[in-house]
């Protein structure tokens, strides 16, 4: 990239004072300022919050796009830009041509008392219409941990969480100087190029840090990922019959090119497989190939194998280093992200486990359009979730674009992906072994669904409809217990059906469905822990539901 570095671009997030810090800057050194966001206040005659809610994020990044042109075509200026802005592929080309880019950095707790309590670092700021819910500090950690990978992809960051403005704005020209004068272009642009943009989220637990990597074409890119991590030995690929008659010979290559020597185990397809049988096979194979603790365990499929091939890694010579490579949605968007592994009981859904962590997420969008399409749709009730227990924007996002992306259109597509999974990282990471009740969340409509597939022998629903059905029951559960407007249970419905998904079942007897509810994983003292809706967006969890309307629900649902 060829860049002419005339200005100095100020990104960050809400509250991390971006159009002080800016304006400070500018007067030390004698340079211009502008703030995209006054500039485009300026334009319309709207305050943000009333462009959001009149015409749409949509229509304001529209005028930020615009805005942001113009600004590129300055010389010698200071541009504050709004904290999202960089999230567009176009920003971020035009900003990153032109100019040097600093990132503001805080920590939410510091975000939320700058943008709630304080008065030095927004001073007659309006909260974004994004952060406008009942719990800000939430949403902070969500959108934030969402934009981390773009902020981390600037020239240079600093981190303010005990600096006043001054001292933020003398760091940030002492930088400028800095990398202007003895960076030379070609370092800055290896520097750059040496940040991986496939990340779309990073997990940070207390047993590991790893990355999410969502894109088109990932697969071609397995080997290099796995040198980057520091991965080596021999590699055992785990899948099941149909995806290895479609990418293993592939992967297989790809992994032997990188220096990978690979060994191969391949299971019958399906959620009967998932089994301590299954993964007694693959400790046979493993002990025959002579597998060592610092060889690797690769997922390549589903979230079956995701399960069986981690519950492997976790218990094998007391646990290998093990990567994820999810070909189906709902394995990228959930079952891959958060170490939860395990196997199958006659009685109960992954009733024998552990949370295990893998050393990397993969998800190549493309391994889609070899997927069936009834397990394609399967796939969007765990992404629909994600969005109604946590993100309201998100539900927005996949209503106004059903259409695109249930065509697979592929930046909508990776972009949806990207998204859920963020979301699933941000829960994870907060709560590795769902012991603080934050990761609790993430089983809304999973205790109806988990009874389901039980009670089916895990042969007539997949994981995915199964779900659909359990959070059709979690929200007329919720509205039946005063918690939920009607609305919104008629718009969850809608966007479910509108993907394809079942909302209801038949044919079975609801003894069979309560006694399995009754043995799954989320009971506590014998009472079963559910995850209900007060709004879309905005989980919680009780422990009290009465059975008689649990009863009263499933009917309903039949």
């Amino acid at each position: 990239m060829d860049r002419r570095i005339t200005n100095l671009i100020i990104t960050g997030f809400s509250g991390t004072g971006k159009s002080l810090v800016a304006k400070e800057i500018a007067r030390g050194l004698n340079w211009d300022f502008l703030d995209t966001d006054d500039e485009i206040v300026k334009q319309t005659g709207k305050p943000i919050a009333e462009i959001f809610r009149q015409d749409g994020e949509g229509k304001f990044r529209e005028l930020e796009r615009e805005t942001i042109r113009k600004a590129c075509q300055q010389r010698q200026t200071v541009i504050a830009i709004g904290g999202g802005a960089i999230v567009d592929p176009q920003n971020y080309e035009l900003l990153a041509k032109t100019g040097l880019i600093v990132c503001l950095e805080a920590k939410p707790e510091t975000i939320y008392e700058r943008l709630f309590r304080e008065a030095v670092y927004s001073p007659e700021t309006e909260v974004r219409p994004l952060l406008a819910n009942d719990n800000p500090l939430e949403r902070i950690r969500q959108l934030k941990a969402s934009r981390q990978p773009y902020y981390a992809n600037v020239d240079w960051t600093v981190h303010t969480d005990n600096l006043n403005i001054s001292q933020v704005a003398e760091e940030v020209i002492r930088v400028s100087r800095l990398l202007r004068r003895y960076a030379p272009r070609n370092d800055r642009e290896k520097a750059r190029s040496s940040i991986d943009k496939d990340v779309a989220c990073v997990v940070e637990t207390a047993t590991q840090s790893y990355p999410v990597f969502v894109g088109y074409g990932l697969l071609d890119k397995l080997g290099e990922k796995m040198k980057q991590a520091a991965l080596s030995g021999t590699a055992t690929m785990i899948s099941d019959e149909n995806v290895f008659s479609l990418y293993g010979s592939k992967v297989e290559g790809i992994l032997k090119d990188a220096g990978f020597a690979v060994n191969s185990f391949v299971v019958p397809p399906g959620e009967e497989t998932k089994n301590i049988d299954y993964a007694i096979k693959i400790y046979d194979f493993l002990v025959e190939h002579r597998a060592e603790r610092d060889d690797i365990i690769i997922a390549l499929g589903g979230g079956m194998v995701g399960d069986l091939a981690g519950f492997v890694a976790a218990t094998f010579l007391r646990g290998m280093p093990w990567i994820q490579v999810s070909t189906s949605l709902v394995a990228m968007v959930d079952a891959s992200i958060g170490g939860k592994v395990g196997v199958n009981h006659p009685e109960g859904k992954n009733l024998i486990g552990a949370f295990y962590q893998p050393n990397l997420v993969l998800a190549d969008c493309q391994t889609l359009t070899t997927l069936p399409q009834r397990e394609l749709t399967s796939g969007w009730a765990e992404v629909i979730k994600h969005g109604v227990i946590l993100d309201e924007e998100f539900v927005q996002f996949l209503e106004s674009n059903v259409n695109r992306l249930t065509k697979l259109e592929s930046e909508l597509l990776t972009r949806a992906i990207a998204r859920s999974a963020a979301i699933k990282a941000q829960v994870v990471s907060q709560d590795e072994k769902e012991r603080e009740g934050k990761r609790t969340i993430l089983n809304y409509g999973h205790t109806i669904a988990h009874g389901l597939e039980a009670a089916t022998q895990y042969k007539r629903f997949l994981h995915g409809e199964a779900v659909a059905i359990g959070m059709m029951g979690a929200a007329k559960l919720s509205q039946r217990l005063g918690l939920l407007p009607s609305a919104a249970v008629e718009r969850q419905q809608a966007l479910l059906q509108k993907l394809g998904l079942p909302t209801g079942f038949s044919g079975l007897g609801l003894t069979e469905i309560t006694r399995a509810m009754e043995l799954d994983k989320k009971t506590k003292e014998k009472a079963i822990r559910w995850v209900l809706l007060q709004d879309i967006g905005k989980a919680v969890i009780r422990s009290d539901v009465p059975q008689q309307e649990v009863l009263a629900v499933l009917r309903e649902l039949v």
